[in-house]
C-alpha cells in the first residue's frame, strides 16, 4: 500500500465527511413509518441469531467498567 501525502489524506477525510453529511440528510428525510418498519424488522430478526455464550460475562464486564468510571469520577 502506497503512502498518502498530507493533501491526499485531507481529501480522503473531506470525502468521508461529505458522505456522512449526505447520509445524515437522507436519514432526516426518511419518514418515521419507514424507520419504525426498519426497527421492527431488526427486532424480529433477533431469532435468526443464536444465543451468545459469553453474554453474561460481557454484561458483567460492562457493569464493572461503569462502576470503575463512577468511582474515578466521584459519582
Amino acid at each position: 500500500m502506497a503512502a498518502m501525502t498530507p493533501e491526499e489524506a485531507q481529501n480522503y477525510i473531506q470525502r468521508w465527511k461529505l458522505v456522512r453529511e449526505i447520509e445524515a440528510a437522507e436519514l432526516r428525510r426518511t419518514p418515521i413509518e419507514t424507520k419504525l418498519r426498519q426497527l421492527a424488522a431488526l427486532m424480529a430478526s433477533h431469532s435468526l441469531f443464536g444465543p451468545e455464550p459469553d453474554r453474561e460475562r460481557q454484561i458483567a464486564e460492562v457493569r464493572d467498567r461503569w462502576a470503575r468510571l463512577r468511582q474515578v469520577l466521584g459519582g
